[in-house]
């Protein structure tokens, strides 16, 4: 395998790590950042506040996106498995 096609396979592993963490890590940073905005607004300074609504809609974002989360893992683990098998 040459350097080229080293990169051309690093290229697709790290699209595909965005593609699947990205949507999630997005709506934790929007999430997080609306709190932080609120709770500096209304000098509300708990942890719980925080934390629980981001759990729980990091949590849902993780169950609706999930099935593309599967579709895009599984492809790319058969483009580098057939990808080992084509190796000489």
């Amino acid at each position: 395998m040459d350097f080229d096609a080293n990169v051309e396979h690093l290229r697709i592993a790290y699209w595909n790590m965005l593609m699947t963490g990205g949507p999630v890590l997005a709506v934790a940073l929007a999430v997080g950042l609306v709190i932080g905005v609120l709770q500096a607004a209304t000098s509300i300074n708990e942890q719980t506040l925080s934390f629980v609504p981001k759990l729980v809609i990091v949590m849902l974002t993780m169950a609706v996106s999930s099935g593309f989360m599967l579709t895009t893992m599984s492809d790319y683990f058969t483009f580098v498995f057939e990808s080992i098998a084509s190796m000489d």
